[in-house]
């Protein structure tokens, strides 16, 4: 019995020994016992209500948790695939790069051993003849060197030009230098030996005397 029943009783006591009827204080007991009831009763389901509310707000933390956490995987995910998608785009430019630098410049082995061969078909083309053998067989060397020369060039090779052009390192390679007041300075005067690029790329840079 709670202090409110008992508050309640106790005046209906007080109300008995006045001369009150009996009946009518168990009827008033009765009712009073209802009504505490019922507020018994009000009080648990507000507290059962208050349960099922702190119930819901765990679901809904636990639910944003893995919302939070599975927006997170996709994020890293997604950051996989640009890596992976960005790692291959570069391979597969390279891959590109390297296929077309092997067809542009396919030649380059087969002419640089022909190099040799070239310089001393110059050296023997330096070599006068004295009688009508010699110059014959130096004609047909020269004819040779021509269709060599002529090969290279449909192949994109070509030799670099030296003697009476300024000194550039990229094509030249200075082996000696001289002062000569005929050229001007930083001018190309003798080559000793031909350089060839092919394309756009240098097979052998020109040996060369340059004019201080």
């Amino acid at each position: 019995m709670n202090n409110r029943t008992k508050e309640t009783t106790d005046q209906l006591k007080e109300q008995t020994n006045g001369g009150v009827d009996e009946t009518s204080t168990v009827e008033t007991l009765e009712e009073t016992d209802g009504v505490v009831n019922e507020t018994e009763e009000v009080g648990q389901a507000e507290s059962q209500v208050n349960e099922e509310d702190s119930s819901k707000e765990e679901v809904v933390d636990e639910t944003a948790l893995k919302i939070s956490e599975l927006e997170k995987k996709v994020d890293e995910s997604e950051n996989r695939y640009l890596r992976l998608y960005a790692d291959f785009e570069n391979f597969r430019r390279r891959a590109q790069l390297e296929r077309e630098a092997s067809e542009k410049y396919k030649s380059q082995s087969l002419i640089t051993n022909l190099l040799p061969a070239i310089d001393n078909f110059e050296r023997a083309l330096q070599f006068e003849p004295n009688d009508e053998q010699a110059i014959a067989l130096l004609e047909g060397v020269r004819m040779v060197y021509r269709n060599i020369i002529d090969a290279l060039k449909q192949e994109g090779a070509e030799q670099i030009e030296a003697v009476g052009q300024e000194f550039d390192p990229n094509f030249h390679q200075a082996v000696m230098q001289t002062n000569d007041a005929e050229y001007g300075s930083n001018i190309v005067v003798e080559e000793f030996q031909k350089g060839y690029k092919l394309k756009d790329r240098v097979i052998r840079p020109s040996m060369v005397k340059v004019n201080q």
